[in-house]
C-alpha cells in the first residue's frame, strides 16, 4: 500500500488553556511547508485564458434539499462532482487547505484560531490575471491579502461582541452601521426572540432584505462585475464567498414563504446510534446545549417540528444564494464573459442539521466533509459530466490552475479527471482541539469507497463503519470483533498518512 505523504510539519500539540481563542494580534502565521511559486505559467501571452468565477458558500451540505434551479442548470452545462471531501471540519482548516493545496498538517493549521496568509491566489496574480474577493476567505487575520488586488471582506454572520479595539468590523458591518441597522446575531436573537431556546438556531430575518449577508455579497459580486473592464492576457479570478448557509440560520421570509408546506427529510436517530459513538462525541454534543455558538442552542432530543423548521430555514437560504448565483450567472453573460469563464461552486463543509443528533461541523461524517462541487467550463468540460470517484475538494483547485496554465507546485493536490472520472484511494481529514470541540487533542479519518475510520488522540474508542452496508454511519464498528482486520488495515492507512496525528 502506497500513500503520498504531505510535508511535515511539527505534530499538533494544543495550548489547553487557550485553545481555539487565540487574540488576532498573537496569532503565529507559518507559511505553508511548501510555498507555491508564484507567477509561473506555461504561456503568459494566451489570450485563451478564461476567467475563473470561484463561489464559495459556508457550510452547505451535498445534499441541500433545496430548490436550486441555477445551480441545478450549471450542473446540466456542466460537470457535478458527487464525491468530493474537504480536508477539515471547520472552515479555516478546509480553506487553508484548499487554497493552498495542502492538507492541514501541511501548514499547521488545525482549528479556526490558526492563520493562514498565502494561496495560489498569488500565482493568478502573478501571471496577470486581475484577483478580487467579495465575501467570506476566513484568512486569519481577516484582512490578509493572499494574492488579491483587492479583497471586500465579510465574515461569519454571528460574532461574539469583543472590546472596541479588537472588534473586526467588515464590509458588512460597515454597510449596517453606514445605515442606522443594529447587526442581528446571537445577542439581538436572545433579546428579541422570545422562543430562542426551542429555536435551535432558526430566525425569520428582521430587517430589510437587501441588509441579509447573503444579499449584500452578491450584490457586492454583481457591482464588480459590471464594473470589471477586460483587458488583453488580463483574466478575471472572482472569489465570491458567501456567508450561508452557516447559522444562525435567519433568510428573509420570502425564501422561508417557499418552504411554509415543504415536508423535507429528517433524521431519525436511535438510541443505539447514540449509543455506538464514542465519548468524545457527547462532549461535543453537551457544549452545543449548553454553549450559545452562532446564536444556536442545541438539544439532545429536539423535536420533529422543530428539526422541521431548522431545515426548513437552512434550505430556504440555500435558495436565497441560488437566485444570487442566477444574477451572477446573468451579469457574466451580459458582459461578454460567461463563455470564456470558468465557474466553479461548492462550500468549504457541511452541517449535521440534526443528523447523528449532531448540529454544525466539528464531526467527520459525511454530511460535513462532503461538499458540493459544480464546474461549468464551455468548451472545457462536457455539458452533463458527472464525477462519482474519490477527490480531495484540493483537487479542483489543481484544475483551475491547469485551465490557467500556471505551474503547479509540489503539493497534496491531485489532478481532477473530469473526462475519464477516476480518482483516489483515500481522502482524510483533520483537526485540532478548539474552543468547541474539545474532547480529543486532534482526530483524523481516512475513508475509501467502502470504509471510514476516525481516530481520536488519547482516545481508546474512535469510528469505523462499513458504508456499502451502512451509508447514513448509524453503525460504529469499532468495537465488533467481525470488523477487527479492517480497522486494523485502515489505522495503518492513517498512519502513512501522517505518522505524527494520533499515534
Amino acid at each position: 500500500m502506497t500513500i503520498a505523504r504531505a510535508a511535515r510539519r511539527r505534530p499538533y500539540t494544543p495550548d489547553r488553556k487557550h485553545a481555539g481563542v487565540i487574540p488576532i494580534e498573537n496569532v503565529e502565521i507559518t507559511p505553508p511547508a511548501r510555498r507555491i511559486e508564484r507567477g509561473i505559467t506555461m504561456n503568459l501571452k494566451n489570450s485563451n485564458r478564461p476567467n475563473i468565477i470561484l463561489i464559495i458558500t459556508d457550510q452547505q451540505r451535498f445534499d441541500s434539499f433545496a430548490f436550486t434551479p441555477n445551480l441545478d442548470r450549471m450542473k446540466a452545462e456542466g460537470a457535478c462532482c458527487t464525491n468530493v471531501f474537504c480536508a477539515a471540519p471547520s472552515c479555516v482548516p478546509s480553506r487553508f487547505s484548499f487554497f493552498n493545496g495542502l492538507y492541514p498538517h501541511g501548514g499547521n493549521v488545525y482549528t479556526n484560531g490558526h492563520g493562514w496568509t498565502h494561496s495560489w491566489v498569488e500565482s493568478l496574480r502573478g501571471a496577470g490575471y486581475c484577483c478580487v474577493n467579495a465575501g467570506k476567505m476566513h484568512t486569519v487575520p481577516y484582512d490578509a491579502d493572499c494574492g488579491f488586488h483587492q479583497r471586500f471582506v465579510v465574515e461569519n454572520k454571528d460574532r461574539p461582541r469583543q472590546n472596541i479595539e479588537r472588534r473586526l468590523f467588515d464590509e458588512w458591518d460597515k454597510f449596517l452601521l453606514f445605515n442606522g441597522q443594529e447587526k442581528p446575531g446571537r445577542d439581538s436573537y436572545k433579546k428579541n426572540y422570545p422562543s430562542y431556546e426551542e429555536a435551535l438556531g432558526a430566525y425569520e430575518w428582521p430587517l430589510e432584505e437587501r441588509f441579509h449577508p447573503d444579499v449584500f455579497t452578491g450584490d457586492m459580486a454583481l457591482k464588480i462585475i459590471g464594473e470589471y473592464e477586460p483587458e488583453p492576457d488580463r483574466p478575471l479570478f472572482l472569489q465570491i464567498g458567501f456567508p450561508g448557509p452557516h447559522p444562525p440560520y435567519d433568510p428573509p421570509q420570502r425564501y422561508i414563504d417557499m418552504y411554509a408546506d415543504a415536508e423535507l427529510p429528517l433524521p431519525n436517530v436511535t438510541e443505539e446510534e447514540l449509543r455506538c459513538q464514542p465519548p468524545v462525541h457527547d462532549i461535543y454534543r453537551t457544549e452545543m446545549i449548553t454553549g450559545n455558538h452562532d446564536a444556536i442552542r442545541w438539544q439532545k432530543r429536539p423535536s420533529r417540528g422543530a428539526l422541521q423548521r431548522l431545515r426548513r430555514h437552512y434550505a430556504a437560504n440555500m435558495t436565497l444564494i441560488d437566485e444570487k448565483v442566477g444574477q451572477i450567472m446573468d451579469a457574466l453573460q451580459e458582459k461578454g464573459l460567461l463563455e470564456n469563464s470558468v465557474v466553479m461552486f461548492t462550500s468549504d463543509h457541511g452541517d449535521c442539521t440534526g443528523d447523528h443528533g449532531h448540529i454544525q461541523k466539528w464531526t467527520m461524517y459525511d454530511e460535513i466533509l462532503r461538499v458540493p462541487m459544480i464546474i461549468r467550463a464551455p468548451g472545457r468540460i462536457k455539458p452533463g459530466t458527472k464525477h462519482t470517484a474519490l477527490a480531495q475538494q484540493m483537487d479542483a483547485a489543481d484544475l483551475l490552475l491547469d485551465y490557467a496554465q500556471i505551474k503547479k507546485p509540489a503539493w497534496d493536490a491531485e489532478p481532477l479527471d473530469l473526462a475519464g472520472n477516476t480518482g483516489r484511494k483515500y481522502i482524510f481529514a483533520e483537526h485540532g482541539r478548539d474552543n468547541v470541540w474539545h474532547g480529543a487533542d486532534f482526530m483524523v479519518a481516512a475513508r475509501s469507497e467502502r470504509h471510514k475510520i476516525v481516530l481520536y488522540r488519547g482516545e481508546t474508542r474512535g469510528e469505523l463503519y462499513d458504508l456499502a452496508s451502512d451509508p447514513g454511519e448509524k453503525t460504529n464498528l469499532w468495537d465488533e470483533p467481525e470488523a477487527e482486520k479492517i480497522k486494523i488495515e485502515m489505522t495503518e492507512v492513517v498512519r502513512q498518512f501522517n505518522p505524527e496525528s494520533v499515534f
